[in-house]
């Protein structure tokens, strides 16, 4: 296990907001040099904390929906997680806990394209139903 300190922690704060974030304002930053903030990075890498490096985006006339999953106790829940996020239009998956076994996050561009990717979801073994909601807004 990865010991991880707060430089480690403002790192992935920083690359959290902006994965594009340089080595050089990073060690900037953390008052530490490029190559020890290069370092860094490699390491939260192949401790697999740092997963991938990624965007946000938002289009113009795209729709996102959040699809609230309940399951059947009889399958698996990463069973159908891992079915659901190979389905066109999903963005992310989350297991949780509460109602719902699985929050997904979708996207499409108009509201067509979000109900077959949601019918997709309702068609898997295992899944018991879904709610949906539209996301109006995004924060950054």
């Amino acid at each position: 296990m990865v010991e991880i300190d707060q430089n480690d922690i403002k790192i992935l704060e920083m690359l959290r907001k902006n994965s594009r974030t340089s080595y050089t304002s990073i060690a900037r930053e953390l008052k530490i040099s490029e190559a020890a903030a290069r370092k860094r990075i490699e390491r939260l890498i192949k401790a697999g904390i740092i997963k991938r490096f990624t965007i946000d985006y938002e289009l113009e006339n795209e729709i996102r929906a959040i699809v609230m999953v309940k399951t059947a106790p009889q399958i698996p829940t990463p069973e159908i997680s891992k079915k659901i996020v190979k389905i066109s239009g999903v963005e992310t998956v989350y297991e949780t806990t509460g109602d719902y076994d699985i929050l997904a996050l979708v996207r499409g561009n108009n509201i067509a394209a979000i109900n077959k990717t949601i019918d997709e979801i309702r068609s898997l073994q295992g899944v018991i139903s879904t709610t949906s909601t539209i996301v109006l807004r995004v924060w950054f």
